[in-house]
């Protein structure tokens, strides 16, 4: 079996000592840096307090060396795309998505026309989140369900009580206000075909 905690961790953008601290009782950096590199036992008891403190399911942290997994080669900033001294593991979305109590969902919506920033065939992943959370998401593209089983889709713009305004991704459109939804799904990654 492989351990990825180090590849989750960093996907997260957590360091050694943020993770150490999330743990439930918190525990060393050194510790997890252990684990990490297989000089520590990873047994199912630390795999349940890392994969809580990461917010996945424990069972994502460890896969089999059989299983063959997209690496990451290479890293493009603003000059040309340099090599990785050792490739590492693509992290799948459904791999990295917070869980919360009630399970938070993570979904998809496919475009199917050009609509902003956005071209046919783009799939938007989205991860759910309360209502009452809607703050965290400002300024980010949202999906939020509407009455009478419609959906509205672009920025969330503003957040007063229990209303909230999202700007539609087609440009004259107006603000829209929806009242109460039941949760609103924030976009986390964008799945573009070339």
């Amino acid at each position: 079996m492989i351990n990825r905690i180090r590849e989750i961790r960093r996907a997260k953008g957590m360091t050694l000592a943020d993770l150490a601290e999330a743990c439930d009782p918190p525990t060393t950096a050194q510790t997890i840096g252990r684990l990490e590199t297989g000089m520590r036992n990873l047994s199912i008891k630390w795999m349940d307090r890392i994969g809580a403190a990461l917010g996945i399911d424990p069972e994502i942290l460890v896969r089999s060396e059989g299983q063959p997994r997209a690496q990451i080669v290479a890293e493009l900033g603003l000059g040309e795309a340099e090599a990785l001294r050792s490739p590492r593991e693509a992290i799948l979305p459904t791999e990295i998505a917070a869980q919360t109590g009630d399970a938070a969902a993570l979904m998809v919506l496919e475009v199917t026309a050009s609509v902003g920033e956005y071209r046919p065939g783009d799939m938007v992943w989205l991860q759910q989140i309360k209502p009452e959370s809607a703050g965290t998401a400002i300024n980010r593209d949202c999906l939020i369900p509407r009455p009478g089983g419609r959906f509205s889709f672009g920025r969330l713009i503003d957040r007063k009580g229990s209303m909230v305004g999202i700007l539609p991704s087609q440009a004259g459109n107006k603000q829209q206000v929806i009242d109460n939804p039941p949760w609103i799904a924030v976009a986390v990654m964008l799945v573009r075909p070339l």
